[in-house]
């Protein structure tokens, strides 16, 4: 088979195949490279070709799960597949198959085979579960594959065959059915974060171009500009900025890349502009950046869910101490065996985790995409909710209303400006002013000089010899000296009352400004009283604009507390004091401007329309720009967290109450076992439904 190395850690390696796999080849080829006795785990990403291998035994282990890699051929593939017992369709369907094959299996061993050989195909199939104990004794563990081995070695050691079957049984029922709901939730995250649209700005001579991220092959040149995403790994060939490699390697401060430097896929420029030359073709590279994040994701695991699993990982000694002691008070193999085959860890962490498996699929086809399941966890004990105004609370299409026009410049002269230098930047205002000289016909070349953008103040640039600024009041006026006369504040303050107020002045003069109507979204106010209504004691707003527009969206949505002029360090500065105070807080942006309250906040959410950094950053995402996600998503958090706990209350009372009666010689082994195990699988299925939110 044709492959290469794409990635690779101890234990386990990444693999790009010469080409895509068929659904129906799927859990065939995960048989076929299963077979190698050092093979661990095996998960197969059909779609982009690429197959995740974990194996065991060090250097001579991944050896050898290369030399098996490489000898897969047709005919191989054809013998996983008669193995199979029939063509297997895709993995998330393929449950039923799955378990029709390790049922029939099982049920005929037991019926047709004779005693003797039965026994025979018993110790067999405990060589599997034997190897994984030794393995784990080896690295001084005991854990869960030691207690199975030891509670399945038992019944064989008292000449118990069926009893073991049933147990292996039980247990590879149990865990097709946790791969089965992973893959499910795998496949669910990964195909909605594809729905994200991307696109990129080519570069052809001295003209750029607008196209799919998807188009773009090997040797393009493509520009990023400040809050613009990197969509494909290249090379900087020209050109400064600082990239915010969060996504990638968990650092929020942003790093310098200039000439010569790597940048790669899933990061995004906080500021500056680069000239990116493009190493490999953008499609597979989001691809393989959105299969990273799947695959991290589970390390981003709830306080809740990594408590429980570090409590089931303690129980398991507990379980060796008293089947032992269960052995020499009554000298009882079959009591002690009744201690072992009930154990909590295995119940702990399979009902845990398919809990959480079950809300991430749930949410992705919500409208919602999560990092992890701490994030689920942050959501539901929040009490504090921040909100960005522009284009969180508000529509993302604002719209010009207004334009003033001030001494010999024209309104239409001040709006073709305008747009000359805010259609670099992917912003709903600068969107909004370049859809209004579009609107009006207003065509202009580019005399400007390279535009400058100051994050959450303004853009900056030169027109023949004289410098020319754009945006809020405090940049144009405190940072850029511009005097404006008391008659013209009047006027302006008149006439764009109610409007986000753009200004635009050139070498010092004001000579014009534009007013953005900005309506808040229609639902905005049903949500926040839903939101309260779900626990939010505090809800607040936070924009940039001037006190009297922030006063106007506040009453419009039903917001009591709100704050505004603020820089991006206000945001950050004003996030950070509430968690000081002890507040658990939910930050929702969309914007550059947004990016460093959002990673400040115990969990953060980005609006799905909103800016590349603020949705690298944020541990959430929203597809759409819809807010009632919000709600649904403090529901299902608040679900999850509540069967969470349910299950772990079930889980310890129904195993207490198992093994008790075990010890007590009122269940026999085998019995403990069926319902030990049933319990479990049940827990499981439960788990794996869909939450019903109210």
């Amino acid at each position: 088979m044709l492959h290469t190395i794409e990635h690779e850690v101890p234990g386990r390696v990444r693999i790009l195949l010469d080409g895509s796999v068929r659904p129906s080849d799927v859990s065939v080829l995960t048989r076929a490279l299963s077979a190698e006795a050092c093979v661990e785990k095996v998960v197969v990403y059909p779609k982009i070709g690429s197959v995740a291998i974990s194996y065991s035994g060090g250097a001579e282990g991944r050896a050898r799960t290369l030399r098996h890699v490489s000898a897969i051929d047709g005919q191989v593939m054809e013998r996983a597949r008669v193995e199979c017992g029939t063509e297997m369709g895709a993995r998330a369907s393929s449950l039923v198959t799955d378990l029709a094959v390790l049922a029939g299996s099982y049920l005929a061993r037991r019926w047709f085979l004779p005693a003797p050989i039965r026994a025979v195909v018993a110790l067999l199939r405990y060589l599997p579960f034997l190897r994984a104990a030794l393995r784990s004794l080896a690295r001084a563990r005991l854990d869960v594959p030691v207690l199975d081995a030891a509670a399945i070695g038992v019944s064989l050691l008292q000449r118990d065959p069926k009893t073991a079957g049933q147990t292996m049984f039980l247990l590879d029922f149990g865990e097709r059915l946790e791969e089965y709901t992973r893959a499910r939730s795998e496949c669910a995250l990964i195909y909605s974060l594809l729905d994200i649209p991307e696109t990129a700005q080519l570069v052809r001579g001295s003209e750029e171009e607008r196209v799919e991220t998807a188009s773009l092959v090997e040797g393009d040149l493509i520009v990023v500009r400040t809050g613009m995403p990197v969509c494909v790994d290249g090379v900087v060939e020209k050109g400064c900025a600082s990239v915010n490699q969060a996504a990638l390697t968990g650092e929020p401060l942003a790093v310098r890349r200039s000439e010569g430097d790597d940048v790669f896929a899933g990061t995004a420029v906080e500021e500056g502009e680069i000239f990116v030359r493009v190493k490999s073709g953008a499609s597979s590279t989001k691809l393989r950046s959105i299969v990273s994040l799947v695959e991290q994701s589970e390390r981003c695991k709830a306080e809740s869910y990594s408590h429980m699993e570090r409590l089931a990982d303690g129980i398991v000694p507990w379980n060796f101490l008293l089947a032992g002691l269960v052995a020499l008070s009554t000298r009882s193999l079959t009591k002690a065996s009744a201690a072992l085959m009930v154990d909590y860890s295995c119940a702990l962490k399979l009902a845990s985790s398919i809990a959480v498996l079950s809300a991430l699929t749930q949410s992705a086809k919500q409208g919602f995409t999560v990092k992890g399941s701490r994030h689920f966890e942050a959501m539901a004990e929040a009490d504090t909710i921040v909100f960005d105004k522009t284009g969180t609370l508000t529509e993302a299409t604002p719209e010009v209303t207004r334009v003033i026009a001030f001494g010999d410049w024209s309104r239409r002269e001040v709006l073709r400006l305008s747009a000359c230098l805010e259609e670099h930047f992917p912003h709903p205002v600068a969107r909004a002013v370049v859809r209004a000289a579009e609107a009006r016909n207003l065509k202009h070349r580019e005399k400007h000089s390279e535009v400058e953008y100051i994050v959450a103040h303004g853009i900056a640039s030169s027109l023949e010899g004289k410098r020319v600024v754009i945006g809020s009041e405090h940049f144009v006026v405190e940072d850029e000296g511009v005097l404006i006369e008391e008659e013209k504040r009047e006027r302006i303050s008149r006439e764009t009352e109610g409007l986000s107020p753009l200004y635009l002045a050139v070498d010092g003069e004001l000579v014009g400004v534009i007013g953005i109507e900005d309506p808040i979204k229609p639902n905005v106010p049903t949500v926040l009283r839903d939101l309260r209504s779900l626990g939010f004691g505090r809800i607040i707003m936070l924009t940039g604009d001037n006190e009297k527009t922030a006063e106007c969206i506040a009453r419009q949505a039903g917001v009591s507390e709100f704050h505004a002029n603020l820089l991006p360090e206000d945001k950050h500065a004003f996030v950070r004091a509430l968690r000081e105070e002890g507040a658990s807080i939910v930050m929702v942006g969309d914007g550059v401007n947004d990016s460093p309250a959002l990673s400040e906040a115990n969990v953060g959410i980005a609006m799905g329309e909103g800016s590349a950094i603020a949705r690298e950053v944020a541990g959430i995402t929203l597809v759409s720009d819809d807010l009632s996600s919000i709600v649904a998503l403090r529901k299902l958090s608040m679900a999850l967290m509540d069967r969470m706990g349910g299950s772990f209350a079930f889980v310890m009372a129904a195993n207490s109450a198992l093994l008790a009666a075990g010890i007590a010689g009122a269940l026999s082994p085998q019995m403990s076992s069926l319902l030990h195990n049933g319990t479990t699988v049940a827990m499981s299925m439960r788990n794996a439904a869909p939450y019903r939110l109210p």
